[in-house]
């Protein structure tokens, strides 16, 4: 990396990206194992950008979900309908494990096809640094998980594309997440079955969605218990929305916030842009804004201008 060159001779600068060193990938994936492994349940963010890492970061989070229908929203314009390619979520995942120090949980989609899509899909998301990759059974193109009309692969479909994935990550720490997404198209009995079936097929991690009740929750918990669940919180979606201990005492180790930073930035944005069409004006509204050091702490930019001053100067033939 730059900071690690010679010819800063000494400077104690760091990393671009972070105070000290970046953990390895791998380093990653043990601490997320690590947290799932806590008594504590793992609170998820989902993030859109590199920036919206350093926010989760700086907050104090463990982890960050690179959420597929932020990523096909925010940085495309459009739903969340399968429209985006693997190569576009490679990119993006590259941004960012570069950008925070956390382990990224990356939402795969469908893994972009059959059992060797899948394969090569976990090979290049590995590469690209992901902790966990996260694969549906839904056939493609698949539609958000709290949309209507889903279809789904057979379930000996689902289990030979999990295998596959298993098989094909080079690190045995990546985390295999596994989505069913048979309670729209079947019912909370399909679900559940799918949900034991992918467990023998590999999965790491189990992820439900859109239960309908508290009763579902508690059966989900309750039949999966053993493997570590995932609730994903969708405000204004079709699952219950339950404080963090609830969701703990009915057997969930990860709660998912997939869309809220995104939702939420959404308003504040389009609050700002009213206040200035009908002001003219920004400075009313400044106490409501980032501070201009906060905004450039977060991107490091002290680090870079650290670094730019050690490397402005002549090279000494030293190392």
């Amino acid at each position: 990396m730059l900071l690690e060159h010679p010819a800063v001779n000494g400077a104690d600068t760091g990393h671009l990206t972070g105070v000290g060193p970046m953990p390895s990938a791998h380093e990653r994936r043990l601490a997320l194992r690590a947290a799932l492994a806590a008594e504590e349940p793992l609170v998820l963010p989902g993030i859109t950008d590199a920036l919206g890492a350093r926010l989760v970061e700086t907050s104090g989070f463990a982890a960050v979900y690179a959420t597929g229908a932020g990523l096909a929203n925010a940085q495309y314009g459009v739903p969340d309908l399968g429209l985006i390619s693997l190569g576009e979520v490679v990119d993006h995942v590259g941004r960012l494990t570069e950008a925070t120090r956390l382990p990224v949980v990356v939402d795969a989609d469908t893994g972009y096809g059959g059992p060797l899509a899948a394969m090569r899909t976990i090979r290049l998301l590995e590469r690209a640094g992901a902790a966990a990759i996260q694969l549906e059974d839904q056939e493609m193109p698949k539609r958000c998980g709290h949309f209507d009309d889903h279809a789904l692969i057979p379930t000996g479909h689902m289990q030979t594309k999990l295998a596959a994935a298993a098989d094909a990550r080079t690190d045995d720490a990546l985390v295999i997440i596994a989505r069913t997404d048979a309670r729209s198209a079947h019912g909370i009995d399909e679900a559940i079955a799918r949900g034991r079936a992918y467990v023998e097929a590999g999965a790491d991690l189990l992820f439900v969605e859109a239960p309908r009740t508290v009763a579902e929750l508690a059966r989900v918990g309750r039949e999966l218990a053993g493997v570590p669940l995932l609730v994903n919180v969708v405000e204004g979606g079709k699952t219950p929305e339950l404080a963090l201990k609830e969701y703990a005492d009915l057997g969930f180790g990860v709660v998912l916030f997939a869309n809220y930073l995104m939702r939420s930035m959404m308003l504040a944005g389009q609050e700002a842009l009213t206040h200035l069409a009908a002001h003219g004006e920004t400075g009313t509204r400044s106490d409501r804004m980032a501070t201009w050091p906060d905004r450039q702490s977060l991107v490091h930019l002290p680090e870079f201008a650290a670094a730019e001053a050690a490397l402005d100067q002549p090279w000494d033939g030293r190392r």
